[in-house]
Protein backbone atom coordinates (compact mmCIF):
# COMPACT_ATOMS: atom_id res chain seq x y z
CA UNK A 1 0.00 0.00 0.00
CA UNK A 2 0.84 3.49 -0.69
CA UNK A 3 -0.16 6.58 0.85
CA UNK A 4 -0.36 9.19 -1.89
CA UNK A 5 -1.58 12.38 -3.13
CA UNK A 6 -1.56 14.60 -6.35
CA UNK A 7 -0.17 18.25 -5.97
CA UNK A 8 1.48 21.32 -7.74
CA UNK A 9 5.01 21.95 -6.19
CA UNK A 10 5.52 25.69 -5.15
CA UNK A 11 8.85 27.24 -6.51
CA UNK A 12 11.48 27.41 -3.75
CA UNK A 13 10.95 31.64 -4.00
CA UNK A 14 7.82 30.92 -2.83
CA UNK A 15 8.43 28.50 0.25
CA UNK A 16 11.04 30.65 1.17
CA UNK A 17 8.68 33.77 1.26
CA UNK A 18 6.01 31.17 3.31
CA UNK A 19 8.92 30.43 5.50
CA UNK A 20 9.34 34.52 6.36
CA UNK A 21 5.41 34.46 7.07
CA UNK A 22 5.38 32.09 9.45
CA UNK A 23 8.79 33.25 11.09
CA UNK A 24 6.99 36.23 12.14
CA UNK A 25 3.48 34.90 12.83
CA UNK A 26 5.57 32.32 15.00
CA UNK A 27 7.28 35.36 16.75
CA UNK A 28 3.18 35.57 18.14
CA UNK A 29 3.73 32.85 20.00
CA UNK A 30 0.45 31.49 19.55
CA UNK A 31 -0.46 27.61 19.79
CA UNK A 32 0.29 26.38 16.43
CA UNK A 33 1.48 23.25 14.79
CA UNK A 34 2.98 24.95 11.77
CA UNK A 35 3.51 23.41 8.48
CA UNK A 36 7.64 23.02 7.50
CA UNK A 37 7.62 25.69 5.02
CA UNK A 38 9.85 23.27 2.58
CA UNK A 39 6.35 20.77 2.25
CA UNK A 40 3.95 23.13 1.67
CA UNK A 41 2.33 22.47 -1.75
CA UNK A 42 -1.60 22.79 -3.53
CA UNK A 43 -2.93 19.22 -2.96
CA UNK A 44 -5.11 18.08 -5.86
CA UNK A 45 -6.35 15.15 -4.45
CA UNK A 46 -5.40 13.14 -1.57
CA UNK A 47 -5.75 9.52 -1.90
CA UNK A 48 -5.16 7.41 1.53
CA UNK A 49 -3.46 4.27 1.21
CA UNK A 50 -3.95 2.49 -2.11
CA UNK A 51 -2.31 -0.91 -3.89
CA UNK A 52 0.75 -0.34 -6.36
CA UNK A 53 -1.18 -2.03 -8.88
CA UNK A 54 -3.25 1.26 -8.69
CA UNK A 55 -0.65 3.60 -9.54
CA UNK A 56 -0.35 3.32 -13.68
CA UNK A 57 -4.27 3.73 -13.44
CA UNK A 58 -4.67 6.68 -11.43
CA UNK A 59 -1.73 8.09 -13.79
CA UNK A 60 -3.49 7.39 -17.23
CA UNK A 61 -6.45 9.08 -15.79
CA UNK A 62 -4.37 12.31 -14.78
CA UNK A 63 -2.66 12.23 -18.28
CA UNK A 64 -6.00 11.85 -19.80
CA UNK A 65 -7.02 15.02 -17.93
CA UNK A 66 -4.51 17.33 -18.01
CA UNK A 67 -3.54 16.57 -21.95
CA UNK A 68 -5.01 19.87 -23.37
CA UNK A 69 -4.90 21.87 -20.41
CA UNK A 70 -2.22 24.34 -20.89
CA UNK A 71 0.48 26.09 -18.76
CA UNK A 72 -0.97 28.49 -16.31
CA UNK A 73 -0.23 30.88 -13.51
CA UNK A 74 -1.61 30.98 -10.03
CA UNK A 75 -0.85 34.04 -7.78
CA UNK A 76 0.08 33.33 -4.01
CA UNK A 77 -1.92 36.41 -2.59
CA UNK A 78 -2.99 37.03 1.09
CA UNK A 79 -3.31 35.12 4.25
CA UNK A 80 -6.73 33.68 5.15
CA UNK A 81 -8.19 31.38 8.33
CA UNK A 82 -10.72 28.74 8.18
CA UNK A 83 -13.24 28.59 9.75
CA UNK A 84 -13.27 32.62 10.77
CA UNK A 85 -10.91 34.98 11.87
CA UNK A 86 -12.64 35.00 15.52
CA UNK A 87 -11.73 31.48 16.22
CA UNK A 88 -8.75 30.88 13.11
CA UNK A 89 -8.42 26.75 13.05
CA UNK A 90 -6.21 26.76 9.63
CA UNK A 91 -4.17 29.23 8.88
CA UNK A 92 -3.27 29.46 4.68
CA UNK A 93 -2.21 31.69 2.02
CA UNK A 94 -4.57 32.48 -0.47
CA UNK A 95 -4.22 31.09 -4.44
CA UNK A 96 -5.42 33.55 -7.53
CA UNK A 97 -6.58 31.80 -10.69
CA UNK A 98 -7.18 34.44 -13.24
CA UNK A 99 -7.60 32.32 -16.01
CA UNK A 100 -9.87 30.07 -13.97
CA UNK A 101 -8.17 26.55 -14.76
CA UNK A 102 -7.45 25.15 -11.98
CA UNK A 103 -11.24 24.54 -10.26
CA UNK A 104 -12.57 23.07 -13.67
CA UNK A 105 -9.56 21.27 -14.17
CA UNK A 106 -9.84 19.65 -10.40
CA UNK A 107 -13.33 18.67 -10.86
CA UNK A 108 -12.45 16.84 -14.14
CA UNK A 109 -9.57 14.97 -12.25
CA UNK A 110 -12.35 14.00 -9.34
CA UNK A 111 -14.80 12.88 -12.11
CA UNK A 112 -12.55 11.04 -13.78
CA UNK A 113 -10.79 9.25 -10.33
CA UNK A 114 -14.42 8.55 -9.42
CA UNK A 115 -14.54 6.20 -12.27
CA UNK A 116 -11.73 4.37 -11.57
CA UNK A 117 -13.30 4.05 -7.74
CA UNK A 118 -12.00 6.54 -6.04
CA UNK A 119 -14.46 8.93 -3.88
CA UNK A 120 -14.72 12.33 -4.40
CA UNK A 121 -13.90 14.66 -1.86
CA UNK A 122 -17.20 15.87 -0.16
CA UNK A 123 -16.24 19.46 0.49
CA UNK A 124 -15.39 21.91 -2.24
CA UNK A 125 -12.40 21.93 -3.63
CA UNK A 126 -10.94 25.59 -1.85
CA UNK A 127 -7.34 26.24 -3.70
CA UNK A 128 -5.20 27.18 -0.93
CA UNK A 129 -1.98 26.78 1.03
CA UNK A 130 -2.16 25.63 4.35
CA UNK A 131 0.65 27.03 6.79
CA UNK A 132 -0.48 25.86 10.11
CA UNK A 133 -3.19 24.82 12.70
CA UNK A 134 -3.86 26.50 15.56
CA UNK A 135 -4.16 24.15 18.74
CA UNK A 136 -5.76 26.67 21.36
CA UNK A 137 -6.53 30.41 22.10
CA UNK A 138 -2.83 30.58 23.47
CA UNK A 139 -1.73 33.80 21.94
CA UNK A 140 -4.20 34.04 19.57
CA UNK A 141 -4.64 37.96 19.71
CA UNK A 142 -1.33 38.58 18.61
CA UNK A 143 -1.71 35.90 16.49
CA UNK A 144 -4.45 37.64 14.38
CA UNK A 145 -2.60 40.77 14.58
CA UNK A 146 0.49 39.36 12.55
CA UNK A 147 -1.80 37.95 10.31
CA UNK A 148 -3.92 41.02 9.46
CA UNK A 149 -0.78 42.84 8.17
CA UNK A 150 -0.41 40.19 5.09
CA UNK A 151 -4.21 39.69 4.44
CA UNK A 152 -3.71 41.95 1.00
CA UNK A 153 -0.06 41.21 0.33
CA UNK A 154 1.23 39.44 -3.03
CA UNK A 155 3.52 36.43 -2.21
CA UNK A 156 4.23 36.12 -6.02
CA UNK A 157 2.98 33.58 -8.57
CA UNK A 158 3.57 29.95 -9.25
CA UNK A 159 3.67 28.81 -13.27
CA UNK A 160 1.91 25.37 -12.99
CA UNK A 161 3.74 23.26 -16.05
CA UNK A 162 3.10 19.37 -13.97
CA UNK A 163 1.41 17.85 -11.35
CA UNK A 164 2.84 15.40 -9.51
CA UNK A 165 1.96 12.32 -7.32
CA UNK A 166 3.82 11.93 -3.99
CA UNK A 167 4.46 9.52 -1.85
CA UNK A 168 3.60 10.01 2.00
CA UNK A 169 5.08 8.52 4.11
CA UNK A 170 4.61 9.18 8.00
CA UNK A 171 7.18 8.96 10.71
CA UNK A 172 7.40 10.33 14.04
CA UNK A 173 9.42 13.57 13.11
CA UNK A 174 6.50 14.27 10.51
CA UNK A 175 5.63 13.13 6.67
CA UNK A 176 8.12 12.88 4.29
CA UNK A 177 6.96 13.16 0.73
CA UNK A 178 8.68 11.42 -2.37
CA UNK A 179 7.81 12.29 -6.11
CA UNK A 180 6.16 9.16 -7.72
CA UNK A 181 5.51 10.25 -10.51
CA UNK A 182 5.01 13.39 -12.82
CA UNK A 183 2.76 14.22 -15.75
CA UNK A 184 3.42 17.83 -17.35
CA UNK A 185 0.41 19.78 -18.64
CA UNK A 186 -0.49 20.21 -22.32
CA UNK A 187 0.96 16.98 -23.24
CA UNK A 188 5.05 18.65 -23.15
CA UNK A 189 7.26 15.98 -23.35
CA UNK A 190 10.64 15.90 -21.41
Amino acid sequence: MVRSFLAIELPKAILEKIGQVQGDLKSSHADVRWVSAEKIHLTLKFFGNIEEARIDPVIKVIENCIHNTQVFSLGVTGIGVFPHWKNPRVIWMGLIDEKRILIPFQKQLETELEKIGFEPEKRAFQPHLTLGRVNSSRGKEELIRRMEEYREENFGEVSVERVILFKSDLKPTGAIYTPLREVKLGGQKE
